[in-house]
Parts: C-alpha cells; sequence; structure tokens
C-alpha cells in the first residue's frame, strides 16, 4: 500500500466503513468482572470478529502515520501532508465510533440494567474527549 507515491490521493477508509462498522460491533459479554484480589476490574470482552477489525483499522491507521512520517522527510508539499494528517485523524474516529457504538449497547446498557445510573455520567465525561 504505497500511498507515499500519490499524496493527493487521501489514506481514507471508503465512506461504506462507518456502515460496515455498525454492522460488525458485537455486543460484549461482559464490561466487568471480579478480580483475583475480590475488586472489580472493568474490562470488556469483545468477540475475535470485533477485535480483528478494530486491530485491522489500527494496523491501517498505523501505516498512514508512518506515511505521513516519510512525506514530512520528502519535503512533500504542506497541503498534501495536511490531507493525509485528516485522513488519519478520520479513520482513527472511525475505530472510536466503533468502540463507542460497542460500548453503549453492551457495557452501558448492561451496568443500567444493573442501577448503575453513574455509568451515564462516565459516558458523557467520553463523549466531550472524543469531540474536542
Amino acid at each position: 500500500m504505497d500511498h507515499q507515491s500519490h499524496p493527493e490521493e487521501p489514506l481514507q477508509s471508503s465512506k461504506s466503513d462507518s456502515t460496515e462498522a455498525s454492522d460488525t460491533v458485537q455486543e460484549a459479554v461482559s464490561c466487568h468482572t471480579e478480580g483475583s484480589d475480590g475488586k472489580h476490574v472493568r474490562k470488556s470482552h469483545h468477540s475475535q470478529e470485533m477485535k480483528g477489525n478494530l486491530v485491522s483499522r489500527l494496523n491501517r491507521v498505523e501505516g498512514q502515520i508512518r506515511g505521513i512520517k516519510g512525506l514530512i522527510e520528502k519535503d512533500t508539499y504542506c497541503d498534501d501532508v495536511l490531507t493525509q494528517i485528516a485522513a488519519a485523524q478520520s479513520a482513527l474516529n472511525s475505530v472510536g465510533k466503533l468502540l463507542l457504538e460497542g460500548h453503549m449497547k453492551s457495557c452501558i446498557v448492561e451496568r443500567i440494567q444493573a442501577g448503575e445510573h453513574e455509568v451515564v455520567d462516565e459516558l458523557l465525561v467520553t463523549m466531550r474527549k472524543l469531540m474536542k
């Protein structure tokens, strides 16, 4: 995947990625478990398909970042580098949206059903961070 030779072509995922992301969200088995010391340790339990999808997307983002570094090292025109940065940010945001959707459909629902309504405040803090 040599995107460095064509900086005018963004390294973005296709528009269907967001639709594809929704289709691959799997419910988590549990959003927290009890640790060996008796304390609750929050953990996600994504399906292997979901983990694979997330890792694949993150690998692509990692490649995009390496490509951007290469563009900088080759003194590529700034506008072309900025376009690639925007594409990498978009791809990373796609990963965040996928995780957030899964989190809301599993962990948040589960904790609300368990009477842990403070999870809504936790979710709001997380969403504020994502929207910066």
